[in-house]
């Protein structure tokens, strides 16, 4: 379905040094990036344009908007998000989507990515000793930093700076003219190698996807679209929260199959039960 053809990649970030790979010796498929097509537009981290839908409307917004622009019909697009993780409490977590878009064969695979693994970090920095602090925290100079104002101004926001020396003069500069300076870490994927790997594994996600077949009519993308909780106690056998069974499902013709046991786990520990530890 894919071998031969061509997949556009829409990204200004070089985000294809970790998905081209991937997809080519997958897929077979001969990966490019557009020149000029600017990704920005669909939103910055930096905040200078804000995103104004979810993760999800944004990522298939700019993957469409890129394959009509170049007259592609196989095309993907990524999108990520920084801050608190859902369910942890004070851990931040980089959440990742990719979408594949085949107009041919009308099909979309979505896979979600979201990982405790980030350097993703904010501070106003009175001094420049403060600053040489939050630069070794965030693995500086191998990630960037973006030196601004304040979180909130986007009057002075200086990106991608790599080198101890610009780091002292924009510092200097921007103390200088405002009074204050705020830094956080640069989220762009080029300037940040800890992202670039978190992308790397979602697109191992989305490979594994793709190449997951619907056994009835064939269509790549036959994944889990639900969990059942219910896998029993060791101790009571009542159950609990945990995970009995996965849900596949095919979008393109609905066939769907439940696979008992996902985690090779027959019951779970009395630890995680309602009813023996309550």
């Amino acid at each position: 379905m894919f071998n031969g053809r061509t997949l556009l990649i829409a990204t200004k970030h070089h985000k294809e040094r970790v998905i081209a790979p991937i997809l080519e010796n997958g897929l077979g498929v001969s990966c490019f990036v557009p020149s000029n097509f600017d990704t920005d537009v669909f939103g910055t981290f930096s905040g200078e344009i804000k995103r104004k839908e979810s993760a999800v409307a944004t990522v298939r917004e700019k993957c469409l908007a890129a394959m009509e622009a170049f007259d592609c019909d196989l095309g993907l697009a990524s999108e990520g998000s920084f801050g608190a993780h859902p369910s942890l409490f004070f851990a931040q977590a980089d959440e990742e989507f990719l979408i594949f878009i085949d107009k041919k064969n009308d099909l979309e695979i979505i896979v979600r990515e979201l990982s405790l693994d980030t350097n993703f970090y904010g501070e106003a920095v009175a001094s420049y000793e403060a600053l040489t602090a939050f630069a070794h925290k965030v693995h500086f100079p191998s990630h960037a930093i973006i030196l601004r104002s304040s979180a909130s101004n986007d009057k002075a926001v200086i990106k991608g700076i790599t080198t101890e020396e610009d780091l002292k003069k924009y510092y200097n500069y921007i103390m200088e003219v405002f009074g204050t300076v705020y830094a956080e870490t640069d989220m762009r994927a080029h300037y940040n190698p800890t992202r670039m790997k978190v992308i790397e594994v979602a697109t191992q996600k989305l490979l594994q996807s793709i190449q997951s077949i619907c056994p009835e009519c064939m269509t790549p993308g036959f994944v889990v679209t639900s969990a059942n909780p219910g896998l029993p106690c060791s101790w009571c056998a009542n159950p609990t929260q945990s995970t009995l069974s996965h849900i596949y499902c095919c979008k393109k013709c609905q066939y769907t199959h439940e696979i008992n046991f996902p985690y090779q786990k027959m019951t779970e520990e009395p630890t995680f039960c309602d009813y023996c530890n309550p």
